[in-house]
Formats: C-alpha cells, sequence, structure tokens
C-alpha cells in the first residue's frame, strides 16, 4: 500500500516537474523570439528612426518656448488657450460647486504687440514696482459663452498680457481685462487684474507644457 502511495507521488512530482519545464520552456522560447525581433535590423532601424523624430519634435518644441521671437510664441499660445481655458475652467467648477454660472472661450483673437506706458499701479495695487524691467506686453481678444440659468449669452473680453523672459524660458508677470457685451457693441468694463483667473491659469500651465517640449506645433 505504501508503495502505491509512494509511487502515485512520484507520478504526481513528475508530472508537475513536467508542466513546469514545459513553462519554462515556453517562456525561454517568448524571450528568444523577442530577443530576435530587438536584434532584427528593420526593428532596430525602426526604432530608432521613432525616437529619434520624438527627440526632434520635444527639441523643437523647447526651442520654440526658448527664443525671443515673442510672436512666434504668442500664436501657439493662442491656438491652444481656448482648450486650456475651458479646463482651467472645469476644474475651478468641480472645486466650487455653489456657482451656476458656466463660461466657455470659444475662439482667442490675433494679438498685438504694441506697447503702452507700464503705469501698472493705475491698475493694480498688488503691481511689482519693477515690472517695467524686461516685461514684454501683448494684447489679444477673446470669445466666450456663458450659461446663466442655462441660457447662453455670449461675451467678449480684452486681455492685455504682460510677460518676461527668464532662464528656464517665458513666465506671466501680470495680466488685466475688459469684459464686454458681444455682438452688441457697448463700452466695455474697466480694467481689473485677472491674474490669478482661468484665462491666466491657462496661459501659465501652455508655458508650462511648452517648456517642457509636451506641446505639439
Amino acid at each position: 500500500m505504501k508503495a502505491e502511495v509512494s509511487q502515485k507521488q512520484e507520478s504526481n512530482l513528475v508530472s508537475s516537474l513536467r508542466k513546469k519545464n514545459y513553462s519554462w520552456l515556453l517562456a525561454c522560447g517568448f524571450w528568444i523570439l523577442g530577443s530576435n525581433s530587438l536584434a532584427s535590423p528593420v526593428f532596430s532601424t525602426n526604432l530608432t528612426h521613432h525616437l529619434a523624430e520624438r527627440e526632434s519634435v520635444n527639441s523643437g518644441a523647447k526651442s520654440l518656448c526658448s527664443e525671443q521671437n515673442l510672436e512666434t510664441l504668442t500664436t501657439q499660445l493662442l491656438q491652444k488657450l481656448p482648450n486650456y481655458t475651458n479646463r482651467a475652467s472645469q476644474r475651478a467648477r468641480r472645486l466650487s460647486r455653489s456657482s451656476d454660472v458656466y463660461s466657455y472661450m470659444l475662439v482667442a483673437g490675433r494679438p498685438e504687440f504694441a506697447p503702452i506706458s507700464l503705469n501698472l499701479e493705475e491698475y493694480s495695487t498688488d503691481a511689482p514696482k519693477s515690472t517695467a524691467s524686461g516685461v514684454e506686453q501683448v494684447f489679444f481678444t477673446t470669445l466666450g459663452r456663458q450659461y446663466i440659468s442655462k441660457k447662453a449669452v455670449e461675451f467678449q473680453e480684452f486681455h492685455w498680457l504682460l510677460l518676461t523672459k527668464t532662464k528656464s524660458g517665458w513666465r506671466l508677470v501680470m495680466m488685466f481685462t475688459q469684459t464686454g457685451a458681444y455682438p452688441k457693441q457697448q463700452p466695455p468694463s474697466p480694467p481689473r487684474d485677472s491674474s490669478n483667473g482661468a484665462i491666466a491659469q491657462a496661459v501659465k500651465a501652455w508655458l508650462r507644457d511648452c517648456q517642457a517640449g509636451s506641446v505639439r506645433q
């Protein structure tokens, strides 16, 4: 009886070892196939080309964000600004659910670069006194849509954006905004400091992503 049990245990052990050996051989086979495919000249060439192409795209994006050509930079920024702004607005709504006013940016207009006198204290008491040094000015318009009690109301805003160039890239200094009716032509509201608003947050996020090379041109 003990001999029969011993034989069964031995048989089960052999069967188990065969299964393990088969699994091990199968794994080795896949590893060998994978190694051969990686060693294939065609695969290696394609992989190298893909990595070089990706590195080239990232380098191009970083160089765009580091260069002194503010007009090129701003043109790219305004193309992506509606998406970035709408995402910032959605995050703000999730954090504060008490408001029933929903705003969306539809489009950002062509920028202008003719500077004006930088007397920022006239608009904001928080403006740093050294702001005028090394600051570039951009003016652009946005068209937005606001939902008030499920009713859509369109409006336009006029933005005065101040940027400065640092060693790590462009940075937002301050931002001022005026709001007007659309399509009615009425005098816009007085300028307000919008440096912490959704659009300013979107500008900061885009500049950060562009400097990191994650913005597709």
